[in-house]
């Protein structure tokens, strides 16, 4: 562990007046709070405080943040109290400490409504004061670091916490170190058989190559001599994790990739940045559409660098980075630059962006999101995507993230213009609407009075602001006929249980899943957001009992060994009175399919696979789910008579999407539980006669044929 004084010392060499007494103190504290302590490994406690201080003191932080991260966990996990903490450390630290703790108690790996709910939080704690989130970062680095000791359980689930949310977020902020280094031990633990092949695949090659980077570095210190330009250049070989994920994106081998070499570059000034652009040019061959220019066009974290791949020694891809001192800095500590100290002050980068401006940037398009769903979609979207630049036609710059499309670019300039697109021009050329943007583009967004956002545009935006908007108009724009129709839905699912959809049961579904009104749930369960067994289930819970124990096979399949389990195949969902037959997976039971299922012909070659299965009577019939896709005409009440139907035949609506509207035409995909194969043709009968029913069809999709993940 860190003694106090050389942690002073950490300090002193980036910030000569810093208040040596407070740290001590702080640190002196911090070991009488957690003295018994001890962590999963059998340290100390306080070494991790100590080792998450020394952690921020390589971002160059102030006082108080490293008085922070000393105490960040002595007001949760001590004795100590807000107050104390107030009294011995000042306002501010007791304030910063109090964050951490909130942010301590956020589940953020929980279900998605709550989550949804704590990344709230986050953002809001984010909000008041940003060093909250840099103390939690560390904190994190630090647990990643020292995984090993916790449970094997415990390591998945931190480990895909920290690539989902706590990288992404260092990643956002701009401290890319930080973030690398996190996923590479996020990494470590969730595939360590890919992460160790990788790192196999480079020692192979180094012996074949050679030092490459040294080589390369080299030349490229050569070239700058020769230009005149004063610079030092840096190369390595990318983290494992990131090699990893551009294989999996661009689906090759390790033996084709080629950029698994990066090299940065950094300048005296900004002209030295661009006079080395050119050497590099000069010297190598620029690969085509791998040139950004965010020293012009900075991100939105504060980040500048000259990006630009070429073909280097051996015809080696090489990305190089060309950037200033100043630029660096905050390449490397992203936002929390903002605090960072220089020769004993305050270091006035003037790259370092404001925090206030950047994370009230960030929040505002969530703050009008209460959907869940829609809401961890835009937070989720705007972490993980990078960005392009376009231009309007008076030539401002409209930042917007990577693939979005002209109907993003309306909707970032202002809601009411993204409403009512109705076309727009690119570089002066009429596109459509889904064509996805590039960096430098000109755009023109064409309008039209009368125009309402439609719903295949959800399919065109990519933006959380675009997904957010459109979805709030539509819900507005088709609520009174979507409550209708969700009204029938409710009374039809209700009737099946024995219970009545009066108005105060809706009005306490609608408190219980946290909606505003009655009209919102129906008009949500109308438009399929919602399922009729949530509806029913937030009243009467212990229905959702009964059904599950229900849905558990009771009409067994003979045929099967003792203790063999199987699973119905997706493909065909078989049920009780048709030919069934069994495909055995090794270690994951058997799958049973109907004898004349179209999936079964991939195995016609292994005939050692195949079971002899028939149902066997059951004293108590199960619910088996089928998937009916039906066309019916647009007409007022003609889903709601449809619902009528199948539950007058004592069958239960598990499920239903729309996948397509039309004006004239509904195409929708109903889930539908069922007894046996008799019931089915029941339920279809009394569809098809139905002059509002176009067409009915059993779903049959061999290519959603799959081993059982585990015995029943």
């Amino acid at each position: 562990m860190i003694a106090a004084e050389d942690l002073v010392a950490l300090v002193r060499n980036y910030n000569p007046k810093t208040n040596e007494k407070l740290i001590t103190a702080a640190y002196e504290y911090g070991r009488q709070m957690h003295d018994g302590q001890f962590r999963k490994s059998g340290e100390p406690y306080f070494t991790h405080p100590v080792a998450v201080a020394a952690i921020l003191t390589e971002q160059q932080l102030d006082d108080a943040t490293i008085i922070t991260a000393l105490l960040h966990d002595t007001i949760e996990d001590t004795r100590s109290t807000y107050t104390e903490v107030e009294q011995n450390f000042g306002h501010e630290v007791a304030e910063l400490v109090d964050g951490v703790t909130k942010l301590t108690n956020l589940q953020l790996s929980s279900s998605e409504t709550k989550q949804a709910e704590n990344f709230r939080k986050l953002f809001m704690a984010m909000s008041k004061d940003l060093r909250v989130i840099l103390v939690k970062l560390a904190d994190r680095l630090h647990n990643m670091r020292t995984i090993k000791a916790m449970k094997p359980e415990k390591q998945q689930q931190k480990a895909r916490e920290t690539m989902d949310i706590f990288a992404p977020l260092a990643g956002r902020m701009g401290m890319q170190s930080m973030r690398e280094e996190l996923e590479d031990l996020a990494f470590r633990v969730l595939n360590p058989q890919g992460r160790e092949s990788i790192i196999r695949r480079f020692i192979t090659l180094q012996k074949e190559t050679g030092d490459v980077i040294h080589r390369i570095t080299s030349d490229m210190r050569h070239e700058l001599e020769k230009a005149g330009v004063d610079a030092e250049v840096f190369g390595r070989a990318k983290k494992p994790y990131s090699i990893w994920r551009k294989m999996q994106e661009k689906k090759i081998g390790f033996s084709r990739l080629s950029d698994i070499y990066g090299f940065r570059i950094i300048t005296q000034s900004e002209a030295d940045c661009y006079a080395t652009l050119g050497a590099i040019h000069q010297r190598w061959r620029a690969v085509p559409g791998r040139f950004k220019d965010y020293i012009s066009q900075p991100k939105s974290n504060g980040y500048r660098s000259i990006h630009t791949t070429v073909s280097g020694r051996d015809g080696k891809r090489v990305e190089v980075q060309i950037r200033t001192r100043e630029m660096h800095e905050v390449a490397e500590t992203g936002v929390a630059a903002h605090w960072s100290y220089r020769d004993g002050a305050p270091a006035e980068n003037r790259f370092a962006v404001d925090p206030a401006k950047w994370i009230a940037s960030v929040t505002e398009q969530f703050d009008s999101e209460e959907d869940h769903d829609a809401f961890m979609e835009a937070v989720k979207l705007e972490m993980y995507s990078d960005k392009v630049f376009c231009f309007t036609p008076k030539g401002d710059v409209v930042k917007l993230p990577k693939g979005a499309t002209p109907l993003d670019y309306a909707y970032q300039i202002h809601t009411r213009i993204g409403s009512k697109c109705v076309g727009a021009k690119v570089d002066g050329i009429r596109v459509p609407l889904w064509t996805r943007l590039k960096n430098g583009q000109s755009v023109e967004i064409i309008t039209a009075e009368g125009q309402a956002p439609q719903a295949t545009w959800l399919d065109i935006a990519t933006t959380g602001k675009a997904k957010t908007a459109i979805r709030r108009a539509l819900r507005e724009a088709n609520k009174e006929r979507f409550a209708r129709l969700g009204l029938e839905l409710a009374r039809a699912a209700f009737e099946n249980h024995g219970k009545k959809a009066t108005d105060k049961a809706l009005e306490k579904a609608a408190r219980t899943l946290r909606l505003e009104d009655t009209e919102t749930l129906l008009a949500r369960l109308g438009s399929a957001e919602l399922t009729t067994r949530e509806v029913v289930e937030a009243i009467y819970p212990n229905l959702a009992v009964v059904r599950d124990v229900e849905v558990d096979t009771r009409r067994a399949v003979v045929g099967l060994e003792h203790g063999q389990g199987f699973e119905r195949a997706p493909c065909c969902q078989p049920l009780p009175g048709e030919r069934i037959v069994g495909l055995a997976h090794r270690g994951k039971g058997v799958a049973v399919h109907a004898i004349d299922c179209a999936a079964m012909a991939a195995y016609e070659d292994q005939p050692s696979r195949w079971l002899d299965l028939h149902w066997a009577d059951g004293i108590h019939p199960a619910v088996y789910t089928v998937s009916l896709e039906m066309v019916l005409g647009n007409d007022t009440g003609a889903l709601g008579r449809i619902c009528t139907l199948i539950g007058e035949r004592k069958a239960n609506i598990s499920d239903m999407t729309f996948l397509d509207r039309k004006p004239d035409f509904y195409r929708i995909m109903m889930d539908i539980d069922l007894r046996d194969a008799e019931h089915l043709h029941s339920v279809v009968s009394a569809l098809e006669a139905e002059s509002m029913v176009a067409s009915v069809a059993r779903r049959r999709d061999p290519g959603l044929e799959a081993a059982p993940e585990a015995a029943e």
